[in-house]
């Protein structure tokens, strides 16, 4: 099982790790990492390691069997051998703005409180998909209510409840497609606010800012229809 740093410190940009196995495909696995792996409608971190006489660019992270998180290179390079400790270096601006994006559709799914059926995160822009079986009649003003919550710069945090806790209160779960990860004993959730003033709180295991502010002003794209009862909004960073 790969220790996945990121869940803990978003921010951390660097870190030393040791080299616990190479996949037949060619894939690197860490003892821990910084690097997150594709999941939840957030793709996957790219970067580089770095090691005594050597480094590799990494294209993306994939999860593998058992917790692992597995580095996938760019191109075929020489490879660090297993044992061999390493730096890992983000892709710090790429990762920034999926935890812009990814923060902001947590906010989005507020002023849309519908069921979620599913998602998407970029660089530029990102999507949810509603249960909306009528469409929206006016997204200025969704637009407008959305960047005024991201105005408030909310503080963004993590906690933690048990499975049985989560299954008390399921109103918590907004997605229909995503169930959170199970096995573990334990559910990460992400809190936007605080005590009275949260404005979201859901089981998340992606990345965020740590205040809304950071996000920085959005703007509502395409709402396109979806099948029968679904409809598909995008969002997209100004900047």
């Amino acid at each position: 099982m790969t220790k996945p740093l990121f869940i803990e410190d978003a921010y951390q940009r660097d870190a030393a790790a040791r080299v616990f196995a190479v996949t037949d495909e060619g894939g690197i696995i860490l003892d821990e990492t910084i690097f997150y792996a594709t999941s939840g409608g957030q793709p996957g971190d790219s970067g580089k390691l770095t090691w005594d006489g050597g480094e590799i660019e990494i294209a993306t992270a994939v999860k593998g069997e058992g917790g692992a998180i597995i580095l996938v290179p760019a191109e075929p390079n020489a490879m660090p051998a297993v044992g061999a400790v390493v730096t890992q270096v983000l892709n710090w601006e790429r990762r920034h703005r999926h935890m812009r994006v990814h923060t902001a559709l947590h906010l989005l799914s507020v002023v849309i409180p519908l069921p979620v059926t599913g998602g998407s995160i970029g660089t530029e822009k990102g999507r949810l998909d509603f249960d909306m079986p009528d469409a929206i009649e006016d997204k200025a003003a969704l637009e407008d209510t959305l960047n005024k919550l991201i105005e408030c710069d909310f503080a963004v945090s993590n906690e933690w409840i048990s499975e049985e806790e989560l299954a008390a209160k399921p109103e918590l779960v907004k997605t229909m497609s995503v169930a959170p990860p199970k096995g573990a004993g334990r559910i990460r959730l992400v809190r936007i606010g605080e005590g009275e003033n949260t404005a979201d709180l859901q089981p998340c295991g992606g990345t965020h800012v740590r205040y809304t502010s950071e996000i920085g002003r959005v703007r509502l794209g395409k709402v396109e229809k979806k099948g029968k009862q679904n409809r598909r909004v995008y969002l997209h960073l100004d900047t």
